[in-house]
């Protein structure tokens, strides 16, 4: 069978699974507002609202648990595959969703599949891709979200014109059924593309099929050349760190537990926390309220540019995180977003009204900005500049780290750990943040602008730099002893490996069949 051996392509193309994702995020935000949506189901309180948006996000988070688990037996590979499927199956429900309850089930269903592809995504991608680009390619997984965001949202956009338009009370249920089927294409692309791409080296060698692996590392980063210098390098890097994680001995949830470990997985678990918390959830799933509270008047166009805006501002940071580093990317981030959040909150205070409760279509809001322009497009262009920070900064670096800083054996379980922290936070904010909008309005951009401020903290003091570094010199990076903000020098023990192999000076020896391989 055919097989893809294109770093970029491989990866950019498992980056559909983070699609998935996106198809979630704004899978609700453009049927919020249709006739046919709130007469069908009914929704006119938060609290059902806030169950429908969540039942994703709750499945998504046992989907995440249950990842690793299917990753590390069946392949990084396969277990993408087991996603898309499922989220296929959810999303049928979706489409047939006679009421509430069925909704729900499908969402949770579907949730079960992109929690899956949301943690095995980025570790496929780690785990593919050289040193030099690791970041960049591994971002591709937040650049699939912001598209698979804008793709869903212009879709409920074009459907809520359906039978005269989103304001039309007898609006047929083509409005919210044609958007939530469109969003099975894209998983049966998946699930049949994956067979034509490799497995994880790294999977591969801690199955000790050992002969797999080095053909892949050839392919993917000599040409197929396994006495390149470069494949020999990372070939004996990956067979060292091997060694050592099976000497150490134990299951990967006591490896876990350890100490040197287990910081390493309350960081990553945090930054996805943090990641949530920063407040872009307010921006995504509920983009509507917010500027429904901002008095806009078309809101479903003004919240199409922010999406476009996301897909767009992702594109510098997956071009340059492999430049400018991890680091600095979530501590100017936290500290752009604090700022903005506090800007709206200050803004809405000061010229907002409570809601007179006289538009029923504004029941969802309790607080309003009425006859102030240029305040209304002060608090757009501040939601503008918080979706671009997020984009350039904590989008992609969020789904980076924790695919990066562990070792093979417990990779898949710690970065499944790290990605449910991101759906549990994602579910009890989609059931909080319709609540928030109705009871302290204004005060929750303050609530979320200080959570941006614990995060900057908690990043100065925490987090260490791992551009340019292997997946295998993480020990050297988290034990080097120094503080988070003084790092560890720069460059990388396989460069000067590969020129020691390519002088001669280090000899690999392959775990090959020597029958097959005497040619050699």
């Amino acid at each position: 069978m055919y097989q893809c051996y294109s770093v970029y392509a491989v990866c950019g193309f498992a980056a559909i699974g983070g699609g998935l994702f996106g198809f979630d995020i704004s899978s609700m935000s453009g049927v919020l507002a249709t006739q046919a949506y709130m007469n069908y189901f009914n929704v006119h309180g938060r609290y059902r609202q806030g169950a429908i948006t969540g039942s994703m996000a709750g499945g998504s988070f046992f989907g995440t648990l249950a990842s690793s688990f299917i990753a590390d037996r069946m392949s990084r590979k396969t277990s993408i595959q087991i996603a898309a499927v499922i989220w296929i199956i959810g999303s049928i429900f979706q489409t047939a969703a006679n009421g509430v309850a069925m909704l729900v089930f499908g969402r949770a269903v579907a949730g079960i599949g992109a929690g899956i592809a949301s943690a095995m995504v980025p570790v496929y991608q780690a785990e593919i891709a050289p040193k030099e680009i690791r970041g960049r390619v591994v971002a591709l997984q937040q650049w699939a979200i912001t598209w698979g965001i804008l793709i869903q949202y212009f879709i409920q956009y074009g459907a809520s014109f359906v039978d005269g338009g989103a304001h039309n009370p007898h609006q047929s249920t083509l409005a919210f059924r044609i958007p939530w089927g469109v969003q099975i294409f894209p998983a049966m692309l998946l699930a049949v593309g994956m067979f034509f791409v490799p497995y994880s080296p790294r999977w591969l060698a801690g199955q000790d099929r050992w002969e797999e692996s080095i053909r892949v590392l050839a392919n993917l980063h000599g040409h197929g050349d396994i006495g390149h210098p470069k494949v020999l390098a990372q070939y004996r890097e990956i067979e060292e760190a091997m060694t050592f994680e099976r000497e150490a001995g134990g299951s990967a949830i006591k490896a876990l537990t350890q100490p040197r470990m287990f910081s390493r997985v309350i960081l990553t678990v945090s930054i996805q926390m943090w990641s949530q918390l920063c407040g872009v959830n307010v921006m995504m799933y509920y983009i509507v309220y917010m500027m429904q509270a901002a008095g806009v008047d078309d809101i479903l166009l003004t919240a199409s540019i922010q999406y476009i805006l996301n897909v767009v501002l992702t594109l510098p940071a997956i071009l340059f995180i492999d430049t400018w580093g991890r680091r600095p990317s979530l501590i100017y981030g936290a500290l752009s977003m604090m700022t903005l959040l506090f800007a709206v909150a200050g803004l809405s205070a000061a010229y907002g009204i409570p809601n007179p409760r006289t538009d029923p279509s504004l029941d969802a809001v309790s607080w309003l900005i009425v006859g102030h322009p240029p305040v209304s497009r002060a608090i757009v262009a501040c939601s503008y500049l918080f979706v671009c920070t997020f984009a350039l900064t904590w989008g992609p670096t969020s789904w980076t780290y924790p695919s990066e800083i562990f070792p093979t054996g417990i990779r898949a379980k710690a970065v499944s750990l790290a990605t449910a922290s991101n759906w549990a936070w994602n579910c009890a904010l989609a059931f909080a943040v319709p609540t928030l909008f109705e009871t302290i309005n204004w005060k929750m951009y303050i609530v979320f602008a200080v959570f941006n401020l614990c995060a900057f903290v908690h990043v100065w003091l925490t987090v260490r730099e791992t551009k340019g570094k292997t997946l295998e010199e993480m020990e050297e990076v988290f034990e080097s002893g120094e503080p988070a903000w003084r790092g560890v020098a720069s460059g990388s023990r396989l460069d000067k490996l590969q020129r020691d192999i390519a002088e001669g000076k280090v000899k690999v020896t392959l775990r090959l069949r020597p029958r097959r391989y005497d040619h050699l």
